[in-house]
């Protein structure tokens, strides 16, 4: 019950107490470009119900390899543990409330299919989003430290490759795991599902990059789709990269908003409404229905031989 009120909780802060668009201009904003009809309420909420729908069957298709898990087990999963973690830095709570779902001995396999699906939703983001920037910078000129962004990525890489060397050399565990055993749970995963995951992590990300431009015309925005789409797969790719905790995850995505769209001569406020729009349709509508599934959570009483 605490997990809902704390959660219920910051949303209602997120909503009231945004320095960055206050509740009334965010209000006002929409009545004065009458951004709605029912049809365009009807089919956000469509698309937010799709973007989950994918999300829950990636859910289930990954963890069935460690467990058999219906579609209904998976959305109970998938929501209940998004409520549950909405209030955490990152996310990182979603971990272990999906782990609670399982007996204790697969717990932390269950948390090892997590990182793998939470990676594949990033690398699908990360190829798409390269893409889209290099368009991006390639057509408008932005103002980045060319010679000081390379420092940062060369340092960034040779720590990277340190880190690696670091723990190839030595018996590194994390929560019971060797970097050597989670390496081969990797490589030893099925690569059907692993190639389904793929895919429904392309089509959710089709799905919440179209909404954001979907929105960007109910403002009546006059923006062609090519160039929403590189401004779209631009900012998606920095907000996931800027190291931030879950809290500011909107102040953040939007001041990238803002700065990107910039180029394209969209409006700050518009911009800021959007990106508060698709939090309310993509975690908040979500989390209050995984709200449900978390009032009426009971931890698992039979243990099944792994």
């Amino acid at each position: 019950m605490s997990i809902v009120v704390a959660a219920f909780y910051f949303i209602y802060h997120k909503l009231v107490n945004n320095n960055e668009l206050s509740f009334y201009d965010f209000k006002e904003n929409i009545i004065k470009n009458d951004a709605f009809s029912l049809k365009a309420i009807f089919f956000l909420i469509l698309l937010s119900s799709f973007n989950w729908f994918f999300e829950i069957l990636k859910w289930q298709n990954l963890v069935s390899t460690q467990e058999k898990t219906s579609f209904k087990q998976a959305t109970n999963q998938t929501l209940g543990s998004l409520t549950a973690s909405l209030i955490t830095p990152n996310r990182i709570g979603e971990y272990g409330a999906k782990a609670m779902y399982f007996t204790k001995n697969l717990r932390k396999r269950i948390m090892l299919v997590n990182l793998i699906s939470n990676l594949q939703q990033m690398g699908v983001t990360v190829v798409l989003g390269i893409i889209g920037l290099y368009f991006f910078v390639s057509k408008y000129n932005l103002d980045l430290n060319y010679y000081r962004l390379s420092k940062y990525t060369t340092i960034g890489f040779v720590l990277i490759c340190l880190i690696i060397f670091i723990l190839r050399k030595t018996k590194f565990i994390v929560k019971g795991f060797s970097i050597e055993k989670l390496k081969m749970f990797i490589l030893n995963f099925q690569k059907t599902n692993l190639s389904i995951g793929f895919l429904l992590s392309f089509l959710r990300y089709a799905i919440f990059s179209f909404q954001f431009y979907f929105l960007l015309q109910c403002f009546h925005v006059e923006i062609d789709y090519f160039n929403s789409m590189i401004g779209i797969t631009s900012m998606y790719l920095l907000v996931s990269i800027i190291p931030t905790i879950f809290i500011f995850d909107v102040v953040i995505k939007g001041s990238v908003a803002v700065y990107l769209f910039s180029f394209l001569g969209v409006n700050e406020l518009i911009i800021l409404c959007v990106i508060t729009i698709m939090w309310l349709l993509n975690f908040v509508l979500p989390s209050i229905i995984g709200s449900f599934f978390v009032l009426r959570f009971k931890m698992p009483k039979t243990i099944i031989n792994s």
